[in-house]
Parts: structure tokens; sequence; C-alpha cells
């Protein structure tokens, strides 16, 4: 499975941006396609998960709830956050990963990545 993420940038406090993250390869295998962010010095964190297939059941790191939004476009096997009301501390490396467990919150957990995109927030 190769990943590629797209849609970082810089942005002021309070604002959004979408980052995409396009699937490709043997994406049978995917059962669910996660948000990871770091932070020079920081274990990888995680931020959001979607499921790929079915329902889109999604589960979100305390830190975003209410912020950022997890989707989906399975025809297009792509997976988005939308990250509102952005904050200085999201400024973070982004990546986005596969997995085939049911629940994955640990980078361990995931099988395949995709290159960070940079999202930098200034206050």
């Amino acid at each position: 499975v190769q990943l590629q993420a797209s849609g970082g940038g810089l942005v002021q406090a309070g604002g959004s941006l979408r980052l995409s993250c396009a699937a490709s390869g043997r994406t049978f295998s995917v059962y669910k396609m996660g948000w990871f962010r770091q932070t020079p010095g920081k274990e990888r964190e995680f931020v959001a998960t979607i499921t790929r297939i079915g329902d889109a059941m999604t589960e979100y790191a305390d830190s975003v709830k209410g912020r950022f939004i997890v989707s989906k476009d399975y025809a297009k096997n792509t997976a988005y956050l939308q990250m509102n009301s952005l904050k200085p501390e999201d400024t973070a490396v982004y990546y986005c990963a596969t997995t085939r467990r049911g629940t994955a919150t640990k980078p361990y957990e995931y099988d395949y990545w995709g290159e960070g995109t940079q999202v930098t927030v200034s206050s």
C-alpha cells in the first residue's frame, strides 16, 4: 500500500486546513486509515482514524475532538482530515497510515505510512 498525504501549510490560529491521504496498491487489505502527528523530540501521536469500508466509524484523540473531522471517499481510496479552530499546539508533521486491525491508536499497530505533511499554526 502506498500513501500520499497532502494539504499541509501555514495558517493562523483559529484557521482551518484540510489534509488528504490517497491510498494505492493493495488497498483491499486496509481496514482503517489513521492520522498521526509528530513534533521534534516527541513521539508520534494519534490524531484520528476512520474505517475504510462500510460505515465510517471514527475515533479521535481528546486533544482534537470537536475541532477535527476525519472522513473518507471510498471510491477514491482517500481519507481526509478537516482541521478547524487550529491552535499553535497543533503544529506538527502530520502522517497518514493504514492498518488491518479493528482497533488501532498506536503507531506500531499501523502497517503502512505515507510521508508527512507539515502543518504550522501561527499565533
